[in-house]
């Protein structure tokens, strides 16, 4: 299928506009915690990482945030053999997400009735969809949980989507079984991020040296992932296989 693209999102280095792509990632970053939330308080199911982190929250006496942070930093390790090297955008995505959905939580209430519930539950998907076009737009690199799947997409010479799936599948089941929240939420989420996300992205792709948009073919369902939408589009995480298998 033809329709037009961005251009692509390899990482930009942090001198390059700063003034211009800082605030945009932070804001990216600040609105994707605050849309975590959003879904955490509808009580309906969340993104599988979320069904983790809120699993391992219920085990323990830690926040939301902190347990983001933590898994972050966990997850950011297994970049070592996998030869991922981390930018300023991993670490912004770790401290950022995790003050931005604590704030969230503590600000939203709980217990709301189902009405309410499914307006946060609308709310934070769209809101996620457009976060992570407006963060992943600044080209600060990516996440912990975005580059492991690359990562381990090019060391095993397996498919993203495959590698994705296998990662999403694991982590869910683990969060489900600690008591992480997951349903129609869950599902919903996975099938409309990323298209939402890339209905999104052209208007926030900061493009260096005024490049244009162009016409590519971009196989059906590349985008359809939650902590990781578009980053099929990093020609560096694009191998052959994914290519002709997405």
């Amino acid at each position: 299928m033809t329709r037009p693209s961005p251009p692509p999102l390899t990482y930009l280095p942090l001198g390059e506009h700063p003034r211009r792509r800082l605030p945009q990632l932070f804001t990216g970053l600040a609105l994707y915690g605050w849309s975590l939330s959003l879904l955490v308080r509808a009580s309906l199911g969340v993104n599988p990482w979320s069904v983790l982190t809120e699993g391992l929250e219920r085990r323990t006496d830690l926040s939301f945030g902190t347990v983001s942070a933590l898994l972050g930093v966990l997850v950011l390790l297994l970049w070592i053999p996998l030869k991922q090297r981390p930018t300023f955008g991993t670490f912004a995505n770790i401290v950022v997400l995790a003050c931005s959905s604590d704030l969230g939580l503590a600000l939203l209430p709980a217990h709301l009735g189902l009405t309410a519930r499914i307006g946060l539950l609308v709310g934070g998907v769209l809101l996620n969809g457009l976060s992570v076009a407006v963060y992943v737009g600044a080209r600060f690199g990516p996440g912990p949980r975005d580059g492991l799947m690359t990562g381990a997409s090019r060391a095993t010479g397996r498919s993203l989507r495959l590698v994705r799936t296998a990662v999403e599948i694991a982590v869910l089941a683990v969060g489900g079984l600690l008591g992480g929240t997951a349903g129609i939420g869950t599902v919903l989420y996975a099938l409309t991020v990323g298209p939402i996300t890339q209905f999104f992205l052209p208007w926030c792709v900061y493009r260096s040296g005024g490049g244009r948009t162009v016409a590519t073919v971009v196989p059906a369902g590349e985008v359809a992932s939650a902590e990781w939408p578009l980053r099929a589009h990093w020609p560096s995480a694009m191998n052959d296989a994914e290519r002709g298998s997405s």
